[in-house]
């Protein structure tokens, strides 16, 4: 149930995203979403009397897993700047996907089976249904462009999410989610100084609560909610329900950001999700 729940609300970041980069860019979005989680997460440390100093021999494998944090969300929200709310909420729910195939190689108690595997050419032929149109969206976004760059996140964030998973066999599931996002945060500040500018005339009550959302719902209360389920089950399964979220994502888009919803982003959604429920299939 906890997980369903996590997946249902992961599917509305990409509609908050969208909502944010109408004035805020995507680094500076990235950076403002984790002050906030970074203070629920402070926060709930506080409450527990979980200590959040790491300790020693921990900082290389942190510092680490806080390069692809910040590399990863930083590709997800340039490539939802490029393309429609529904395909990046397909491409980037594709993360278990390649969640499964380094489970395979760096979990030995997680292995692919052959429906496991079959579940994998499903869900990749799903996600090229999603490529199939062409390069241009509804208002001309650059539909390609962010396709691959949503694939690449979602890539990027699936490894990631193992990675973690080992970790948390180790250190305490509250300091590794601070870390990530606090370590995120110097180069997301820099990087937005240097490259990009708010678009202050726009800054309304939609950007904001997108930006809310995503930091207080996704990485504050979901990040933990996750964390806390795999250090008590395999990573394949606790990923498995992301099947959810394309859903999930794809409806919100369509009622929130007025995404048309063609056969192709359907059928795409469809075998996303019959593969990652091959996937997961005991």
């Amino acid at each position: 149930m906890l997980t369903v729940t996590i997946n249902a609300l992961w599917g509305g970041n990409v509609p908050a995203v969208k909502f944010g980069l109408r004035a805020v860019p995507p680094l500076w979005s990235a950076f403002w979403r984790f002050v906030l989680g970074t203070g629920c997460i402070g926060a709930w440390a506080t409450v527990k009397g979980v200590p959040l100093r790491p300790q020693k021999g921990e900082w290389g494998a942190l510092l680490l897993l806080g390069a692809l944090f910040t590399v990863q969300i930083a590709l997800m929200n340039i490539g939802i700047h490029f393309t429609s709310g529904a395909m990046a909420s397909i491409l980037i729910a594709a993360n278990p996907l390649f969640a499964a195939a380094a489970a395979h190689v760096i979990l030995p108690d997680d292995r692919l089976t052959p429906a496991r595997t079959l579940g994998l050419a499903v869900a990749f032929g799903g996600i090229l249904l999603v490529f199939l149109p062409g390069v241009e969206a509804s208002g001309g976004e650059s539909t390609l462009l962010g396709n691959l760059v949503c694939l690449s996140s979602a890539a990027l964030l699936g490894g990631r999410l193992v990675f973690a998973s080992r970790l948390l066999r180790r250190m305490e599931s509250t300091r590794v989610m601070m870390w990530q996002m606090a370590l995120s945060l110097p180069v997301y500040a820099l990087a937005g100084w240097s490259l990009e500018q708010v678009n202050w005339e726009a800054l309304g009550w939609e950007p904001l609560l997108g930006i809310a959302y995503q930091g207080f719902v996704v990485a504050g209360f979901n990040f933990m909610a996750m964390a806390w389920l795999l250090q008590r089950h395999r990573a394949s399964l606790v990923f498995g329900f992301n099947f959810i979220s394309p859903l999930s994502g794809v409806v919100l888009s369509a009622w929130l950001l007025g995404d048309e919803l063609t056969w192709h982003i359907l059928a795409g959604m469809i075998a996303v999700g019959l593969g990652l429920g091959l996937i997961t299939r005991r």
